[in-house]
């Protein structure tokens, strides 16, 4: 039964370093170095060898999220076990042990409700091989001889057996942990995370256990993950160019289409869009270039007053979420407009909210449209 935990374990581990399958499909990372996260946690550890017998217990792991379903990681834990303090003979009823963990993650969150990086909650499940060192306990049984009678009746001898254990260096042993996360997202780098995880796994006790051969463990724990630069998936299919914060014009004239070079002129009744990364309210280089053409358009159109309208992507986010991003992409815009020289009383600033797709494609919507009132 363990060699068959560990087998499935194994599978489920590598399943999630090679997933690619369909969601590969949908997201992928731009950089190699997005979704690396560390993390830590404390809580307990029980050993069910003689009762069940806990401890405290502490882990520190370091991982990668491949895609927003998948994930993989490397854990150490430790630091002690505990046997029964019935077991009479032993040298003591705990031990130092230190285990490392393969996990394969699958975020069941995700798995069934799709891609959100503003969730709140993520319920994870994770699996795989284990590998625990501690101490290699000997068993020494000696006995006790009583003699008992006399010459007349003749003497009886009785042999009682004692046993002890000892220790004599480390010993590494191989088994098997699954486990559910409960993961909650503070914002887009930091996370709270509660786990449990079972484990199968010969006994670091050896023969002082009752189940030398397969020990049942398990952990609570309570801990934080922090992912550099935040949670960073790209869904394919969207153009490149916007991947890649290349500016894309909605001209009022003309039908909505993708462009590659920003656009020199824009006549003075014109409109145009500013486009931004997801969960994101800073102008980006190429958007800056948008602000200042438009400014020149004002400047040159005195007259004219302009309506700032903020958006967000209604499909990745909460609607409160999306309301406060969209206010503060449109006062992005209007600072950026003040800092041109654009008088304050010809524009209007207004966030929307998150929306149904305007433009065909939802990522069109993480937009500040800019035309006249």
């Amino acid at each position: 039964m363990k060699s068959k935990l560990i087998v499935l374990s194994m599978l489920f581990a590598g399943a999630s370093v090679a997933a690619n399958a369909q969601e590969a499909n949908a997201y992928y990372a731009k950089k190699w170095t997005d979704n690396i996260f560390v993390g830590a946690g404390v809580g307990a550890m029980s050993t069910f060898n003689d009762g069940m017998n806990t401890t405290f217990n502490f882990n520190i792991s370091v991982g990668k999220y491949i895609t927003p379903t998948w994930g993989t990681r490397l854990q150490f834990g430790g630091f002690q076990q505990k046997i029964g303090e019935q077991k009479t003979g032993y040298a003591g009823d705990t031990t130092s042990a230190f285990e490392f963990n393969l996990d394969g993650m699958l975020n069941l969150t995700n798995l069934f409700g799709g891609n959100n990086p503003d969730r709140a909650l993520d319920v994870y499940v994770f699996a795989g091989p284990t590998l625990n060192i501690a101490k290699a306990w000997n068993e020494n049984i000696t006995y006790t001889q009583t003699t008992t009678g006399d010459w007349d009746n003749g003497f009886n001898v009785t042999y009682t057996p004692h046993t002890s254990y000892e220790s004599h260096g480390s010993k590494a042993r191989i088994g098997a942990t699954v486990g559910l996360g409960f993961g909650y997202n503070v914002n887009s780098n930091w996370a709270i995370n509660l786990e449990g995880r079972f484990g199968v796994t010969p006994s670091v006790f050896g023969a002082a256990s009752d189940f030398s051969k397969a020990e049942g463990t398990g952990r609570l724990t309570i801990g934080a993950t922090y992912t550099f630069g935040g949670k960073k998936f790209a869904k394919a299919g969207e153009a490149k160019i916007v991947e890649k914060e290349v500016i894309k014009e909605v001209v009022k004239e003309v039908p909505v289409e993708v462009v590659k070079e920003v656009i020199k002129e824009i006549p003075g009744k014109a409109s145009a869009a500013i486009f931004f990364k997801i969960g994101k309210a800073v102008i980006s280089p190429e958007g800056m270039v948008n602000v200042k053409v438009m400014a020149k358009v004002m400047k040159e159109n005195p007259s004219t007053k302009y309506k700032i309208a903020g958006f967000a992507d209604k499909g990745t986010g909460s609607a409160k979420t999306n309301q406060t991003l969209s206010e503060k992409r449109a006062q992005a815009v209007y600072d950026a407009l003040i800092a041109e020289g654009i008088s304050a009383d010809r524009l209007e600033k207004v966030g929307m909210g998150g929306t149904d797709p305007m433009f065909e494609k939802a990522y069109l919507n993480r937009v500040v449209i800019l035309e006249t009132k």
